[in-house]
């Protein structure tokens, strides 16, 4: 539990990285399939989802 509550911001920066990510690939994606990161829904959810947790990491506080 406490290791949960350690890296919340960071689980929070995940899933809302995932779902951003998965949007931006059901919405706009690649057409051709030769993009790299679009080109499946996989690709572009682990990608937003690393960016996710990058971006919250940015903004923590460090002690």
């Amino acid at each position: 539990m406490k290791l949960l509550q350690t890296y919340k911001f960071h689980l929070i920066g995940l899933l809302v990285g995932a779902l951003l990510g998965y949007l931006y690939y059901s919405q706009i994606g690649c057409l051709s399939g030769t993009c790299a990161i679009t080109s499946k829904p996989i690709n572009s959810t682990l990608y937003g989802s690393v960016m996710g947790i990058l971006i919250i990491d940015l903004f923590k506080k460090k002690k």
